[in-house]
């Protein structure tokens, strides 16, 4: 998955170091939060998400005390830097903890007390080997297994256990956001519903959207959905896929913020996977797709074979979902984490809900 420093690539654009100083590339206008407007609760995720990159770069160029750049991506919006998350593999920083200093701001009781942040790949330094491998792992279908993992679910888990979970936030970008939500799942099996702020997170399927003919998309959709439906039917009697449809239901009451490009093939097919079960709604198929949504072929062929397949984790029942349709100069500029905390967005949000 490409990263944040990727976005530095167009030689047009801004410098590497330019990307990660605050003073040059960070809301300078958001001088005041409004913990109630969605616009600076998205800005701050973004930023909190930003800086989990920039304290790993200040790792691996020993930039530290006054020639460190992280901190003021948390210290402008009155965080403090509760702890790092540190991968066991290669000592890199994948993630943070942050605590909100004092809820003096407007719309103090929307404010979060903690914010778990997860970065996603970063190609430069000794920290690309493992990053690539946790990519692999998304791929696979078999991050849950990773020790990167299990180190971040630890700390969601220990900080919602020392605090309200209302007040606990989680946020990502990239294979940060599929980290977040992950563990968003797994905590929302367990009734703990977290407010996540998951950017460009990873959807690996066809490029279904990417196909202009509106018809021949829908068609492609339909038919993979009536296929889907019935091979889930045609093995309700496995246990393993009652299971994994009545966990899907359980998961319905949780609505992640997903923020996506159009233009960013990681992450776009979630506008067509969600608009997809309302279009199969609108033409009374709306039961084909509500079992169809649940599972994903492959997994499917691996459990008639007698195989077991791991819950796709890109397959989630409900979501507020924003689409930036900014005009994205290039892929770099889609993907990129900077692109969430600019003030002039052209945005198209909605709300699914499964039912």
């Amino acid at each position: 998955m490409a990263s944040e420093s990727e976005s530095t690539a167009d030689p047009s654009g801004p410098i590497a170091s330019d990307r990660e100083n605050f003073d040059l590339c960070g809301p300078l206008h958001l001088t005041t939060v409004d913990w109630k407007d969605p616009i600076h609760r998205r800005s701050v995720a973004a930023c909190l998400v930003q800086s989990v990159y920039v304290l790993e770069r200040d790792r691996q160029e020993k930039r530290e005390g006054s020639q460190a750049l992280a901190p003021p991506w948390w210290k402008s919006f009155n965080f403090q830097l509760h702890s790092q998350l540190i991968d066991d593999a290669d000592s890199c920083v994948f993630g943070a903890i942050y605590e909100l200093n004092s809820t003096n701001s407007d719309g103090k009781d929307s404010a979060p007390r903690y914010v778990i942040a997860f970065r996603g790949t970063i190609t430069k330094g000794d920290a690309f080997t493992r990053d690539l491998e946790l990519d692999i792992h998304i791929v696979r279908n078999g991050l849950h297994q990773t020790s990167r993992f299990e180190i971040g679910m630890q700390a969601v888990r220990h900080i919602v256990a020392t605090n309200e979970s209302s007040n606990v936030w989680l946020t990502g970008h990239s294979l940060g956001a599929a980290m977040a939500l992950l563990a968003g799942k797994n905590m929302a099996k367990t009734g703990v519903f977290l407010e996540a702020f998951l950017f460009n997170p990873p959807f690996f399927s066809a490029p279904i959207e990417s196909i202009q003919d509106k018809k021949v998309k829908h068609g492609i959709r339909f038919a993979g959905s009536v296929i889907t439906a019935g091979l889930a039917f045609a093995m309700k009697s496995n246990q393993q896929t009652n299971s994994s449809g009545s966990t899907f239901v359980a998961l319905s009451a949780w609505l992640p913020c997903l923020f996506v490009n159009p233009a960013d093939h990681i992450c776009s097919e979630y506008i067509g996977y969600f608009e997809h079960r309302k279009q199969m709604e609108d033409i009374g198929a709306g039961a084909i797709e509500r079992l169809a949504t649940q599972h994903s072929i492959g997994g499917l062929l691996l459990n008639a074979m007698g195989k077991q397949s791991e819950e796709p984790l890109h397959l989630i029942p409900s979501a507020n979902l924003t689409v930036n349709v900014t005009p994205a100069r290039d892929f770099y500029d889609a993907h990129g984490i900077h692109q969430w905390w600019r003030p002039d967005l052209l945005l198209d949000s909605k709300t699914y809900n499964y039912r």
